[in-house]
């Protein structure tokens, strides 16, 4: 929506670009900032300075079109791009999250939050579409305001557990070369998710079977609801069989369905293919978060969150980039690459970690 108001207040594509580019810069840095010292803050303070400045943010955004306060607003990192694995907000989220587990499994913990953040941006969608132009971002600072008073509840248990001042430990101390090659992963499956946005998938299936723009917004609306249930499917599977196999025996074979979509003879096919790969791809959404905040130390975890966090959205804008070159010649090349550059994610991930439980 920020995106489209600028357009109607006249900025340029390159204008609206640096505003994008702010947000997303804004949330890498505070995530990284959050990994150093958020736990010396306090997760429930720096939860609650976050949410004061995304109130900030959204009154800057919803009352004034000057670049330069835009540009400020969108470095707090408090203004996100997604609705769910968000930046700074989501990194303390989930290191919050186990300690509230109580006598549900943190894994049904992830899947009840993530169906939650997506259902909470279907509405906000919707909500968009209504008419009141860029007023309806005051909604950001209306939303901060009641998040606050929820955020002031928040129990001390979900403060990580004091460490001696004498150790000076790091924020990653026993788990750094964990994280690391978790967040080296990550970054190669949010590479090749970027080759095949959703923005993508719609050219994609308009230039090459014609679809009607009607629609592609039912399928892609199926294809959320399919992903929002797949969450909980998750759950049930990872009680089985484990957090770590179901990340890759889920993703794997969602790759390939990906990879096999531009050879579909027709439309009816590239959609069940498509349908098919949502049902599985977003299985390992929750699996992952658990499985990150699991294998490492209680007082590691927002410094796990953020990092690997961090290394997903950072790489993601990179691939539309390489991408654009190939769209007028082999429309095939991005799935067969996205599919190709996640079986290897997920190939690597089983191989590296198969023997590191979660705690």
């Amino acid at each position: 929506m920020i995106g489209v108001e600028l357009e109607r207040a006249g900025y340029s594509g390159v204008q609206i670009g640096v505003v994008v580019g702010a947000l997303l810069a804004g949330s890498a840095a505070v995530s990284l900032l959050l990994a150093r010292h958020g736990e010396r803050i306090g997760r429930r303070r720096a939860y609650r300075l976050l949410l004061v400045a995304m109130g900030i943010a959204g009154l800057v955004f919803a009352l004034t079109t000057w670049l330069p306060a835009l540009i400020l607003a969108g470095l707090t990192g408090a203004v996100s791009t997604e609705s769910n694995d968000n930046g700074p907000m989501t990194a303390l989220e989930q290191a919050m999250l186990p300690s509230v587990a109580g006598t549900r499994t943190p894994a049904g913990l992830f899947g009840v939050y993530n169906a939650v953040a997506v259902g909470a941006g279907a509405v906000g969608a919707l909500a968009a579409a209504l008419p009141g132009g860029r007023w309806l971002l005051l909604s950001y600072p209306v939303a901060a305001l009641v998040a606050s008073v929820a955020a002031s509840r928040i129990s001390a248990a979900v403060e990580a557990i004091p460490r001696d001042p004498a150790e000076q430990l790091p924020p990653l101390h026993r788990s750094k070369s964990i994280v690391h090659r978790l967040a080296g992963l990550f970054a190669l499956d949010s590479l090749g998710g970027g080759f095949v946005v959703q923005t993508y998938l719609a050219f994609w299936l308009t230039r090459r079977f014609d679809a009607d723009p009607q629609l592609l917004g039912v399928v892609f609306f199926v294809t959320g609801l399919l992903a929002a249930a797949s969450f909980y499917a998750a759950v049930r599977l990872a009680a089985r069989i484990g957090l770590l196999r179901t990340m890759v025996f889920t993703h794997l074979p969602s790759n390939l369905l990906l990879a096999a979509v531009p050879f579909s003879p027709n439309l009816e096919v590239a959609i069940g293919l498509l349908c098919a790969r949502f049902a599985l791809s977003q299985m390992d959404v929750p699996t992952r978060q658990a499985y990150v905040v699991g294998v490492v130390d209680p007082s590691e975890r927002v410094a796990a969150a953020a990092l690997t966090g961090t290394a997903r959205a950072v790489v993601r804008p990179l691939a539309p980039l390489v991408a654009m070159p190939l769209l007028g010649g082999a429309l095939a090349a991005p799935f067969v690459i996205a599919g190709a550059l996640k079986c290897i994610y997920d190939l690597g991930l089983y191989g590296l970690f198969r023997k590191v439980d979660p705690a």
